[in-house]
């Protein structure tokens, strides 16, 4: 996962060199967005996370991506091949992210046991580190943006050859017959719509949170910090404020597996929106309080992701859990191609003080679905009956 902002990590370093504007770093994460949804919605429609061994699968796709995302250090950061090329990788992602959530719930117990919070929990906090590492990448090279990406490459390729020492759980199925019609449940069926509506309202704040904190964190230590400490701070923060994710994902885990998904996935978006909606006061403050906030924000951005993903594996049929997983991912990036964009619009138009407080919509929302999920008899499958 490092892959996915091993460019935008390097925007700010892009940017001074380069002179990009705002559409143009806007598409170093979105055209990876746009790629992924591309991916997901081909695998969905034919249900390859369920078809195809989803470690070879993973492996394949981390592999190529890793490829595509070297193919960077080849081109002009300005040339238009970075945008398929960063497509490319987001197609790729497709057969990482969602599949590697198959392969943790393969090995869930079910019951008043049932740890599948957890252990999904486990791999979307290695996947929210991963998307972090590119900023820690970008602080220890310094000035050469090169080093980052290829570093995240290196990351890429020893996570695709290391998936095929993972083996696969007891909970794994036959391969359904294929009907393009199996992505169409994630919608008709009243719980997993409901437990997508959360999603969605997550993801509207998620990724244009992660794809801006950084140059948001750069705008406001530069007003505060001296030239030569403001932009090596403003990198290890926005490496903090994702990274400290991975603990958010794992914590939210062992929370809802024995207080419920709903309670957690509500409570995690109550303080998320709320950090969304005024982090905006603090741009030109005290670097260390702002830098707290956004520790807060980042931990409780993603606490709740693995969540909405436990939630639809618990809730589908089972032969049809990768499928599910792959509607749902798709669905929440094609939502977030909106809020990237608009980003630099609000900051253009509102400033950095009030720049973030529309993603707060999105958290407010999800927890409005949670809740109408959490009054529905189908929650009882949810963790063991602890809704």
């Amino acid at each position: 996962m490092a892959l996915w902002f091993s460019a935008s990590a390097i925007i700010p370093s892009l940017s001074a060199e380069y002179r990009l504007d705002g559409f143009t770093q806007s598409l170093f994460t979105s055209s990876v967005q746009a790629g992924f949804v591309a991916g997901s919605l081909t695998s969905a429609i034919l249900s390859l996370a369920d078809r195809i061994d989803p470690r070879r699968f993973f492996m394949a796709s981390a592999l190529i991506a890793a490829a595509a995302n070297a193919a960077l250090l080849l081109v002009e950061p300005t040339s238009l091949w970075v945008v398929p090329l960063r497509f490319a990788t987001g197609v790729c992602m497709a057969g990482v992210y969602p599949v590697g959530m198959k392969i943790a719930a393969t090995w869930a117990r079910a019951g008043a046991k049932s740890d599948m919070g957890l252990l999904v929990g486990l791999l979307v906090g290695a996947l929210t580190l991963g998307t972090a590492l590119p900023h820690l990448f970008s602080a220890l090279s310094g000035i050469d943006w090169r080093l980052t990406l290829v570093l995240a490459s290196f990351s890429a390729l020893a996570g695709g050859l290391g998936i095929m020492a993972a083996h696969l759980g007891p909970n794994i199925q036959a391969a359904p017959r294929f009907d393009p019609t199996h992505a169409l449940s994630a919608w008709r069926i009243k719980p997993l719509r409901l437990a997508n509506l959360g999603y969605l309202g997550h993801m509207w704040e998620l990724y244009a949170m992660w794809a801006w904190v950084g140059v948001f964190l750069h705008a406001s230590f530069a007003q505060t910090l001296a030239p030569e400490t403001a932009g090596l701070a403003a990198k290890l923060a926005t490496f903090a404020t994702v990274g400290v994710g991975a603990v958010g994902c794992l914590a939210g885990g062992v929370f809802a597996d024995r207080l419920g998904r709903t309670t957690l996935t509500i409570l995690a978006m109550a303080i998320s929106g709320t950090c969304a909606a005024t982090v905006g006061f603090l741009f030109g403050g005290p670097p260390w309080l702002l830098t707290a906030v956004c520790l807060i924000w980042g931990l409780s951005v993603v606490a709740d992701s693995a969540q909405f993903s436990a939630s639809v594996a618990e809730l589908s049929d089972r032969s049809l859990v990768g499928t599910m997983l792959t509607v749902q991912t798709a669905m929440g990036f094609t939502l977030t191609l909106i809020t990237i964009h608009l980003m630099p619009l609000w900051v253009d138009a509102l400033g950095w003080r009030w720049a973030f407080t529309p993603l707060a919509i999105g958290p407010f929302l999800g927890v409005w679905a949670m809740a109408r999920l959490r009054a529905h008899p189908e929650a009882k499958r949810l963790a063991g009956g602890r809704r």
